[in-house]
Parts: C-alpha cells; sequence; structure tokens
C-alpha cells in the first residue's frame, strides 16, 4: 500500500483526535492507580461549605464520582444548551461542566456566546473558522480562556492552603501542553493538609490528593 492510501486510511481516525475533549486520556495510570479513599487509612474529613453556588458544585462533583464510570473522548453532536453525553461517561472538561450546571452556570452556552462574538482571543489549536457549540466548552484551554476573560483567574502558588474548594484548576501533564482539569473539592487529606481533586484523567470520575502531581498552569474561582 502507498503512503497516500495509508495516510487517506488515517485520516478518519486524525480526525476523531482532533476533536477530543480533554487533550488525554492517561488510561494506563489511573486504571492502575488507586483512589485515596482506598490508599489512606483515614478517609478524608468533609469541610463544610456555606456558599449555594459552591455547595451545589461540589454536590454534583461528588456524584459524579458514582455515576461516571469510563473516560470518552469522542466528538459528539450535542443539543443546545445545556447539551450532554451520557452521565456514565465523559472526560475532564465534562466534569467541570456538569458541576458548573448544578450551580446555576451553563458552560456550553456561555462559552460558544462568548467564542461568537470574540473568536480571534481564544485559542486556534484545532483549525477551526468559527465556534463549534459541540465541542468548544469541553477543550481545557478554551475554558482557561474563558474564565480569564470573566476575571475569575486566581496566582498560581505552590501553597496548598491557596486552593480552595470550588476552585477549578488545569494542569500540563507533560510539558509539552497535554492538558487536564479538574475541581479542588470539600475533601481534605488531613495528612497532606489539602483538598482532593475530583477530576477524570482516563478511566472514571474520582477524588485524589494530586494537586501538585502536575504542573498547574490555571487558577480560577468562579464563586
Amino acid at each position: 500500500m502507498t503512503f497516500l492510501k495509508k495516510s487517506i486510511r488515517l485520516f478518519p481516525l486524525f480526525l476523531l483526535f482532533s476533536f477530543t475533549a480533554c487533550q488525554t486520556s492517561f488510561q494506563s495510570t489511573a486504571q492502575t492507580r488507586e483512589t485515596t479513599f482506598a490508599k489512606n487509612a483515614e478517609k478524608p474529613k468533609l469541610a463544610a461549605i456555606t456558599s449555594d453556588e459552591i455547595k451545589k458544585l461540589l454536590e454534583s462533583a461528588i456524584e459524579q464520582t458514582t455515576v461516571t464510570k469510563n473516560y470518552d473522548p469522542a466528538y459528539v453532536v450535542l443539543a443546545y444548551p445545556m447539551g450532554d453525553v451520557s452521565s456514565q461517561k465523559g472526560v475532564c472538561t465534562d466534569v467541570v461542566i456538569r458541576a458548573f450546571r448544578k450551580a446555576g452556570v451553563d458552560l456550553q452556552k456561555t462559552v460558544h456566546e462568548d467564542m461568537k462574538g470574540n473568536f480571534s482571543v481564544y485559542p486556534q489549536k484545532w483549525n477551526l473558522k468559527k465556534p463549534d457549540a459541540n465541542i468548544d466548552h469541553r477543550r481545557v484551554p478554551n475554558l482557561q480562556t474563558f474564565f480569564t476573560r470573566r476575571g475569575k483567574s486566581l496566582a498560581i502558588t505552590s501553597k496548598a492552603e491557596n486552593y480552595q474548594p470550588g476552585d477549578v484548576v488545569a494542569w500540563d501533564l507533560d510539558g509539552k501542553g497535554m492538558t487536564h482539569i479538574g475541581l479542588v473539592s470539600n475533601l481534605y487529606n488531613d495528612s497532606t493538609k489539602r483538598y482532593l481533586i475530583i477530576h477524570n484523567i482516563g478511566d472514571r470520575a474520582q477524588a485524589e490528593d494530586r494537586l501538585f502531581d502536575w504542573k498547574i498552569i490555571g487558577h480560577y474561582r468562579y464563586f
């Protein structure tokens, strides 16, 4: 088979991965790593939350750890607004999107509306000519841009106490732009003195003590 024929056969596969939501699945890591709940003899403490929005946000995030059992980065045509894939699957951004909806913010709609009027200021990594309400909000760099434009960006520090329940954190997993995103929960690990992260990094939605496992490239507080 010639190189051209091979390229034609591989092109649909390239399209699939060029449209994926988060930029990684990290499945081998997630499948072999136990959650913090299982690893630590002492279970995390549940910190009280006074904000109604953050309470709803984190109740949804914690609930997702019992529902979302799969990682699936495929491009899907969604309803608009409030469109979603099956709650049993998703990617890292879906954890954030679903939690925000419970708190009254539909990131699909708000990101799409901002991109319609300001498309050029968003990352141009996917060679799109216009916004796509099916996928734009499910991409980490777009969420980072949106939160920053809304004035929700906070300083990135190495101090765990600066990352509070309800915060959104974004990471570069490999130093080459492989991005990931998650929520700071109100589940507190008294041993390490930090809150667990609720995220989906390639296996399922789960709560883990992984705040400083990768390089933090974004820290946001929406509520």
